[in-house]
């Protein structure tokens, strides 16, 4: 199956790496343990709620990325710094942009804020490696390159 290319409207000035892309959440009583605090890997999950989210605002699907290319974004490395705990009921805005983009890989950061009372939550990073479907490494496709640099 083929996708239609990304967003032609899209351009790599408008990718600026310090650009951040902003998703809300609410945390759920199921994401909280018995102390009433965010589980720690929920964070992790947030990440990626905040990649997917990223990838649409820049005018495409991660899915269609990976059907078109045969390209996957396989996680390599993931760090997590806790400042502050959510818990139930908080308005989270998760925030995600691409800090580092090279031939084969890419390493998006992180920040997890609560919007009322502001506080930064929680930092962090993940570093992905292009794979095939085959899991052997691959370059970035060149139509996509733009949406990350």
């Amino acid at each position: 199956m083929t996708s239609a290319p990304p967003n032609p409207s899209f351009s790599a000035s408008s990718a600026n790496a310090d650009s951040w892309v902003s998703t809300e959440v609410r945390v759920r009583y199921a994401e909280t343990d018995q102390m009433g605090m965010v589980y720690y890997a929920n964070y992790l999950v947030w990440f990626e709620v905040g990649r997917a989210e990223f990838c649409r605002q820049r005018g495409f699907s991660y899915r269609d990325f990976e059907q078109a290319n045969d390209a996957y974004l396989a996680v390599a490395e993931a760090e997590c710094r806790y400042h502050v705990p959510a818990r139930y009921d908080d308005v989270l805005l998760i925030r995600t942009r691409v800090e580092q983009f090279r031939k084969r890989t890419v390493r998006f950061g992180y920040e997890v804020v609560r919007k009322e009372p502001y506080a930064v939550l929680a930092t962090g990073t993940t570093l992905h490696v292009v794979l095939d479907s085959r899991g052997r490494p691959k370059s970035f496709p060149i139509a996509y390159r733009a949406y990350f640099q």
